[in-house]
């Protein structure tokens, strides 16, 4: 299922996050296609609200999104059912094993507790925590952690998944056992991974978008992005990104 952005503008109204009037997006369309799409750009370009609006978690100031087959008009009800995302910040719920802490997010998406404690086993048995469910989260490594953030996403069915920098803060081999995580999703699952490390650029995806100050800069496939290094660059991936971004990477 892909998700379309439609004329979608967008600014922070609270002092908190930016000055009020500052535009993350102004007339931004887009659609997010199928498969496995890796979302890269620097800090700041967007991406966070990017996702954030693709799940319905906010609302555009103009415009709409809406998945495949849903007319704009039906409000942000849809979006919510069909879209689950990954925040970047994962925080342990005090006292809460993993399984308590997956199904909580289960049962705030409408679950009903019986099948929220099922879905929850069922999720982490899909990121490989089945054996640490009845630990208290709060004892969980930061890689586990990453994974029951992911468990959270997971634990009921969706048609769009959304992830925010979900290697942040991990090691090399914990980025490769989350890469392996990622490319296990089913294929009929629309998965969008945003990230500003370059080097999280693998196979595993099918299209990578690089996004700047609100702005789509390049959308194609992984050897067409690598295409875009110049010639006898040592580190392709880093290369083709600076030479996109110019003087904004």
């Amino acid at each position: 299922m892909a998700l379309s952005f439609e004329q979608v503008s967008f600014h922070y109204r609270s002092v908190w996050f930016r000055r009020p009037g500052d535009w993350v997006f102004q007339d931004f369309s887009w659609r997010l296609p199928t498969g496995k799409t890796v979302l890269l750009g620097p800090n700041g370009a967007g991406k966070t609200t990017l996702l954030s609006l693709g799940v319905g978690a906010m609302r555009p100031t103009a415009g709409a999104i809406h998945p495949d087959g849903v007319r704009q008009e039906s409000g942000l009800g849809p979006l919510r059912r069909a879209a689950a995302m990954m925040p970047q910040k994962i925080v342990a719920i005090p006292g809460f094993t993993a399984q308590e802490q997956v199904a909580y997010a289960a049962w705030l998406r409408g679950a009903d507790p019986g099948l929220a404690a099922r879905a929850a086993l069922s999720a982490l048995e899909r990121v490989g925590l089945e054996n640490h469910a009845a630990s208290l989260v709060s004892t969980l490594s930061g890689g586990q952690l990453r994974r029951v953030g992911l468990a959270q996403a997971l634990v009921l069915p969706s048609r769009v998944l959304l992830l925010d920098e979900p290697t942040a803060g991990l090691d090399p081999a914990q980025r490769s056992t989350f890469r392996v995580l990622v490319a296990a999703l089913p294929a009929e699952e629309t998965v969008l991974v945003s990230t500003h490390q370059v080097d999280d650029l693998s196979e595993v995806y099918d299209t990578v978008v690089v996004l700047a100050r609100g702005e789509i800069r390049f959308q194609g496939s992984p050897s067409d992005f690598l295409a875009a290094a110049p010639a006898g660059s040592v580190r392709p991936a880093e290369a083709a990104y600076i030479h996109i971004l110019g003087s904004e990477a």
